[in-house]
């Protein structure tokens, strides 16, 4: 074979796969395409539910294909100051997860992936600024994150969803939210005040309830410690008169035991004092 019929044979082999390269692609199951002619759409490739993936055909050189990802795709959103609804200045972190649920609108209104992050940040940016501006510096940091998200996710969808770019929003999570370094140690300080107020009021009100509760206490003991003394008097009357020598007796026993109990008690008493009488006497008491 002559070097020319070579060369001839290795131009026709280069057109032919040329022209293959321009007809036949391959669309996988994680992606769909738009097959453009003359910049406009002419049909989209395993877009839909009844859409199938794998080996295609286009018209070469007319026909161009525009690759877009099926599954859920991140984006990052860059750090933003936003202005919370108690005035309090906040540096906040997100990202958004999405999806591509109508390639045609995509393209039209945003062009390829690559150039897509560019405009979905501003609408992001208008919702932060929307949703968060109506929560407190606390809410956002802690108390009602979830909600806040959920909120956020719900607006998104409405300002960017299948109606205006063709995309559902499927969540938005905030990485951080923190005040900006020179508002930390003021914010912190009056968080701390507020927690101290809220202890000392905690604290006032559990003293007084305690003092209420001594308070109470103390008047049911003192009354039920009169009703027993009432009940021992009436008890000891009630013996005493039935026996005057016994209560005479009981008595002078309890004086005994008051008076000479003690180790330094000393009296100075008459022999014949009445006081002594039954240390030498019976009960009767001199009778």
């Amino acid at each position: 074979m002559t070097p020319r019929r070579q060369t001839f044979l290795a131009a026709i082999a280069a057109a032919v796969l040329l022209l293959l390269s321009q007809t036949v692609y391959v669309v996988d199951q994680t992606h769909q395409a738009l097959i453009i002619r003359v910049g406009e759409v002419v049909r989209t490739v395993n877009a839909g539910p009844d859409d199938t993936p794998g080996l295609k055909l286009k018209i070469p050189f007319f026909e161009r294909r525009v690759l877009f990802d099926k599954r859920n795709l991140n984006l990052e959103v860059n750090q933003r100051e936003i202005i919370a609804g108690n005035q309090e200045r906040l540096m906040v972190n997100a990202f958004v997860r999405y999806r591509i649920s109508d390639p045609v609108r995509f393209y039209t209104r945003l062009g390829d992936e690559r150039s897509a992050p560019d405009r979905l940040n501003s609408v992001i940016n208008a919702s932060l600024r929307q949703v968060l501006g109506t929560a407190s510096s606390e809410e956002i940091i802690s108390a009602r994150r979830s909600q806040l998200m959920r909120q956020m996710r719900d607006d998104l969808d409405r300002r960017a969803g299948a109606s205006r770019f063709g995309i559902q929003v499927i969540d938005v999570r905030i990485r951080s939210a923190d005040l900006p370094q020179a508002n930390q140690a003021a914010v912190f300080d009056r968080m701390k005040t507020a927690r101290q107020q809220e202890a000392a009021r905690i604290r006032a009100t559990g003293q007084q309830q305690r003092r209420e509760i001594v308070a109470t206490a103390t008047q049911e003991a003192e009354t039920i410690r009169g009703q027993a003394d009432a009940e021992r008097a009436r008890i000891f009357a009630d013996s005493f008169g039935r026996d005057p020598s016994f209560a005479a007796f009981y008595r002078s026993m309890q004086a005994y035991e008051a008076s000479l109990s003690k180790g330094d008690t000393t009296l100075v008493l008459s022999p014949d004092s009445a006081f002594f009488r039954y240390f030498s006497q019976g009960g009767g008491g001199g009778q």
